[in-house]
């Protein structure tokens, strides 16, 4: 008896090891397709279930003793090249330097009418950033508002072209407080809302964060930030013409904006326009979203992580056989 419990025992450890190793193998392969080595602690805050220390202690030594992933120093990567740590601290180091603009750039756009928060999203989010990186934000407005809100803030845009700062503006990314869950809950998604800096508006992300508990589900370990969002504060001129907009007007002029963006977007898709990153340019738009269409780069970016990590599980297991 005393040996079946023995065996059963050893088998639920090797089960649990097993299962801890696929988890970190899917968390540094999600991020290897950026080529962006993690720390501990960051493989443990993205890990798709729930482990204690000691397993994930010995999982990560297990998988860098038989060269599945590789140490150097404080970070492991898929791949064996250091490079990649020195890629990674120069880029922490611009991040910092430029997350420090977008929080004056926050501070402007705040003062813009309906809108109510603004975080940074894509790769800023995570901490890095090279020369060619923009200042994405994610954008959260008034009920029913935000295509008037966005046709001021693209407007004031096209000034920024002249002093060549359109990068510090990149405001890809709105939803309105009446639909603040993202429809799209997938592993990249989850990470984006996790990741998300707020700026502005705590409360705002507070409401945005209780609408996108799902994440944990898929990242139990991470979570959601909002100590970092500034309160909002009253502008004379903001309120004046949301004043002026409070009304039928306004609800027909956020209507009649949001089909011209829309058909105008839906004819550069057709043409097949191209963006600076070589994607499509198509945009999903609704009454209460603006946002880049994810049949374009999100689809694409998921089919490439499970093909990947599909790969890497099978060549580990095959390793693991011989």
């Amino acid at each position: 008896m005393i040996r079946l419990i023995q065996q059963h025992n050893t088998h639920q450890n090797n089960s649990t090891l097993l299962k801890i190793r696929r988890n970190i193998l899917a968390a540094l392969a999600y991020f290897d397709m950026f080529n962006y080595p993690l720390t501990y602690s960051e493989i443990y805050l993205f890990l798709a279930e729930k482990h204690c220390h000691s397993e994930l202690n010995e999982a990560l030594n297990c998988l860098v003793g038989n060269k599945t992933i590789y140490q150097f120093d404080q970070f492991y990567s898929l791949k064996n090249d250091h490079q990649l740590i020195t890629r990674r601290a120069k880029g922490n180091k611009k991040a910092a330097e430029m997350i420090n603009k977008a929080k004056d750039v926050g501070s402007f756009l705040i003062k813009f009418p309906y809108v109510r928060g603004i975080g940074i999203s894509g790769s800023l989010s995570k901490d890095f950033a090279d020369d060619k990186s923009d200042i994405d934000l994610f954008i959260i407005t008034e009920n029913n508002r935000l295509w008037v809100a966005r046709t001021l803030m693209h407007c004031f845009k096209k000034f920024t072209f002249l002093v060549n700062r359109q990068h510090h503006y990149c405001m890809n990314y709105y939803i309105d407080e009446q639909q603040l869950q993202i429809s799209e809950q997938n592993i990249y998604t989850a990470i984006e809302v996790n990741t998300l800096i707020p700026l502005e508006g705590d409360i705002m992300f507070e409401k945005f964060y209780a609408e996108n508990t799902w994440t944990r589900n898929l990242l139990p370990n991470k979570s959601l930030r909002v100590s970092t969002a500034k309160p909002l504060r009253a502008h004379f001129l903001k309120s004046f013409i949301e004043s002026l907009l409070n009304n039928k007007a306004g609800n027909a002029l956020d209507n009649l904006l949001m089909r011209i963006t829309a058909g105008r977007w839906s004819q550069k898709t057709l043409r097949k326009k191209l963006n600076q990153h070589g994607f499509i340019l198509g945009m999903a738009a609704g009454k209460h979203f603006a946002k880049p269409d994810p049949v374009n780069f999100q689809s694409r970016l998921l089919t490439r992580y499970q093909n990947k990590l599909t790969n890497l599980l099978q060549q580990t297991e095959e390793r693991v056989a011989q």
